[in-house]
C-alpha cells in the first residue's frame, strides 16, 4: 500500500476514516490555550476529520494536503457542517516554509499532524514549524489508533493475512502508530528545541460492521492498488469468508497524542 490517496480512496476516506472523539479535541485545545483570534494548521488534513471539527473551536483554521481530491472531500465536509473559518491550501511538509508569506506574520497557535506524519520528513518539518508559532504555541502528533490488520483480535489476524495473500507481502508499517514511532517523533521534537513533550491517550471500543470494515481497508489503499468497481464485489466475498463468523468486529481504539511546546 502506496501514498496515492485520489479518486475513489479519496472518498472512502472521507466516508469511512475514524474521526476523533471530542476528549481528543479539548485536549489539543487546552494544550495550547487555542482561542478566537488564533490559527492552526492541519497538516496532511486529509478529508477534513480534524480540520473541520477544530474550526469550531477556535479563530481559523488552515487544512492543508498535498492531494486535491482529499482537498475537495474536506471542503465538501466543511460546507455540509456550515463551517467557514478554514482555508485550504494544496501542499505537503516541504511547502511549509511558504506559510510564513501567507500568514503575513501572523503566528499559528499549533499544528496539528493526524495520522499521516509517516509519509513526511519529521526531523526537517519541526525545525520549519517552529519559528511559525506563538508562544506558548506548539506541535501535536495524534495517532488514531493502530491499523485494522495489526490489531489483537482473530478477526484483525485474519484480515491482515487475507491482505498479505491479496498483496504478495507482509504488511509491519505502524503508519505511525507504533511505540517506537512515537518515542522517534518525541525525541525529534526535543532535539528540533521543543519542551514539555508529553503522551496523552484517549481509548474507546467501537464495534465496525462488514461495511465499515471493507470501506476502511479501502481507505488505506493507493489509487493503483483498489480493486476496480467491477472487481470490488468478488474481493468483498473473498475478504467476508476469509474473517471469523459474525457481523460485528469490535476493536480497541486507542488516540495517542504526543504534544510539544515552541
Amino acid at each position: 500500500m502506496t501514498l496515492g490517496f485520489s479518486g475513489d480512496v479519496a472518498a472512502y476516506y472521507a466516508e469511512f476514516r475514524r474521526g476523533y472523539p471530542p476528549p481528543v479535541l479539548g485536549h489539543l485545545c487546552a494544550a495550547f490555550g487555542l482561542g478566537a483570534a488564533d490559527t492552526v494548521l492541519d497538516l496532511g488534513c486529509g478529508t477534513g476529520q480534524l480540520t473541520v471539527p477544530l474550526a469550531a473551536r477556535t479563530g481559523s483554521v488552515i487544512g492543508m494536503d498535498p492531494e486535491p481530491d482529499m482537498l475537495s472531500h474536506a471542503r465538501a465536509a466543511a460546507e455540509n457542517d456550515s463551517v467557514r473559518n478554514v482555508i485550504w491550501v494544496l501542499g505537503g511538509d516541504a511547502d511549509v516554509p511558504a506559510l510564513g508569506a501567507l500568514l503575513g506574520g501572523r503566528p499559528l497557535a499549533m499544528t496539528v499532524i493526524g495520522q499521516a506524519l509517516h509519509w513526511m520528513d519529521h526531523e526537517r518539518l519541526f525545525r520549519t514549524v517552529r519559528p511559525l508559532l506563538r508562544t506558548g504555541g506548539g506541535i501535536a502528533v495524534v495517532a488514531n489508533g493502530t491499523p485494522l490488520w495489526l490489531q489483537d483480535s482473530d478477526w484483525s489476524r485474519a484480515l491482515r493475512g487475507f491482505l498479505e495473500e491479496h498483496f504478495g507481502s507482509s504488511l509491519e508499517a505502524s503508519c505511525g502508530t507504533g511505540t517506537r514511532d512515537r518515542e522517534r517523533y518525541a525525541e525529534a521534537l526535543r532535539a528540533a528545541g521543543y519542551a514539555e513533550v508529553r503522551e496523552t491517550d484517549v481509548a474507546y471500543t467501537d464495534d465496525l460492521d462488514f461495511g465499515r470494515l471493507l470501506g476502511g481497508v479501502y481507505s488505506a489503499m493507493s489509487a493503483a492498488d483498489l480493486p476496480a468497481p467491477d472487481e470490488r464485489p468478488a474481493f468483498a466475498a473473498r475478504l467476508r469468508a476469509a474473517l471469523p463468523p459474525g457481523e460485528r468486529f469490535t476493536e480497541q481504539v486507542t488516540v495517542t497524542t504526543l504534544t510539544g511546546h515552541a
